[in-house]
C-alpha cells in the first residue's frame, strides 16, 4: 500500500514537473490556433474557390484561377504601387522625425515627462477622429492647408482628386499618428545605451552630432530594424486613413481613379462591396506573402551587412 502511494505521488510529481510548463503556455497556443492559425488556413482554402459573401456555404473549386486573375488585374498592381508609395511617404519621414524627437527627449529638458506624454497622444487618438480632422484640414475649398497656401500666393490644391496630393495627405495622417509612438521606442532604446560610451566619445572630442552617429545609432540598431519592420507591416495593411479620407464611396475605391487605393481597400472592395470573398481572400494572401518577402529581404540584407562588417572589424583590430 505504501509502495503504491509512493508510486502515485512520484507519478503526479513527474507529471507536475514535466507538464506544468506546457500547461502554462497552452492558453497562448489555443488562442493563436483559434484566432490566427485557423483563419489563416481557412482564408487560403477560400482563395482557391469562387464564393460570394451572401452564400458562403456554396463554394466552387477554381484552384489557382483567383491568383492568376489577380496577377493580370491592373487594379491589384495599382493598389500595390499605391501601398508602396504611401509606405515610403509615411515611413521614411516618420522614422526620421521619431529618431530626432527621441534624441531631443533623451537629454534633460524641463517638462520632459509632459513632452513624452504629448508625443504619445496622437497614437492614443482613434484613427477615425484623426482622419476626420485631417480631412477637414485638406478640404479643397475651406480647408486650412489651402488657406495657408493662399496666404503665400499659391493656388489651392485639390488634395483628394490629385494622386500625389492625396497620397501626401494620407501619409501626413499616418506620420502624425505614429511618430510619437516610434519616438518613445527609440527613447527607451537610447536610455539603455551605457553612459560610458558617451563619456568616452566626449573625451575623444566627439561633438553631439558625432556621438549621435557613432554611439546612439549603433546602440539602437536593433530597435530601428524593429520599427522599420513594424512600419512596413502597418503600411501594407493601411486601411482606415484612406477610407475615411475619401469621405464616402470614393473612400473604398481610393478616389475616383483609384489614385490612393491600397491593398487593404482593394480587399475590402472585393469582399464587402463586390461580395467576392474568394478574390478578397486571394488579396489577403498576397499581402501575407508580400510581408514574408519583405522579411526575407530584410534578413538577407542584414546578413550581408554583418558579413561585410566582419572583415572590416578584423582588419581594424589587426592594424592596431
Amino acid at each position: 500500500m505504501a509502495l503504491q502511494t509512493y508510486r502515485r505521488r512520484t507519478f503526479w510529481h513527474r507529471l507536475d514537473v514535466r507538464g506544468a510548463p506546457y500547461a502554462f503556455v497552452a492558453p497562448f497556443f489555443v488562442v493563436f490556433a483559434a484566432f490566427s492559425f485557423y483563419p489563416l488556413l481557412y482564408t487560403a482554402w477560400i482563395s482557391l474557390h469562387r464564393v460570394e459573401l451572401s452564400s458562403m456555404d456554396l463554394m466552387e473549386w477554381v484552384g489557382l484561377d483567383n491568383y492568376t486573375a489577380l496577377w493580370g488585374d491592373d487594379r491589384f498592381w495599382n493598389a500595390l504601387a499605391n501601398t508602396f508609395t504611401l509606405g515610403v511617404l509615411s515611413t521614411v519621414p516618420q522614422l526620421l522625425m521619431a529618431l530626432g524627437l527621441a534624441h531631443l527627449l533623451h537629454y534633460r529638458l524641463r517638462g520632459s515627462a509632459f513632452f513624452r506624454v504629448a508625443a504619445l497622444t496622437p497614437y492614443a487618438t482613434s484613427v477615425g477622429a484623426a482622419a476626420l480632422v485631417f480631412t477637414m484640414l485638406f478640404e479643397r475649398d475651406f480647408g486650412m492647408i489651402n488657406w495657408l497656401l493662399g496666404l503665400v500666393g499659391m493656388d489651392p490644391v485639390n488634395w483628394e482628386n490629385d494622386k500625389w496630393a492625396a497620397q501626401l495627405a494620407v501619409s501626413s495622417i499616418v506620420i502624425w499618428r505614429w511618430t510619437g509612438y516610434n519616438a518613445l521606442l527609440y527613447l527607451a532604446a537610447m536610455q539603455a545605451v551605457p553612459d560610458e560610451r558617451y563619456e568616452a566619445a566626449a573625451l575623444d572630442g566627439a561633438s553631439r552630432w558625432q556621438q549621435f552617429r557613432m554611439v546612439t545609432i549603433p546602440g539602437i540598431r536593433s530597435t530601428i530594424v524593429f520599427t522599420i519592420v513594424l512600419s512596413t507591416i502597418g503600411a501594407t495593411q493601411l486601411f482606415g486613413e484612406p477610407l475615411i479620407f475619401g469621405q464616402g464611396p470614393n473612400g473604398i475605391t481610393g478616389g475616383a481613379d483609384n489614385q490612393y487605393q491600397t491593398l487593404g481597400l482593394l480587399l475590402y472592395e472585393e469582399g464587402w462591396k463586390n461580395y467576392q470573398m474568394g478574390r478578397a481572400a486571394t488579396i489577403a494572401w498576397a499581402m501575407f506573402l508580400l510581408l514574408i518577402l519583405v522579411f526575407v529581404v530584410q534578413r538577407v540584407v542584414k546578413r550581408l551587412a554583418s558579413r561585410a562588417a566582419g572583415p572590416r572589424h578584423v582588419l581594424s583590430r589587426s592594424s592596431q
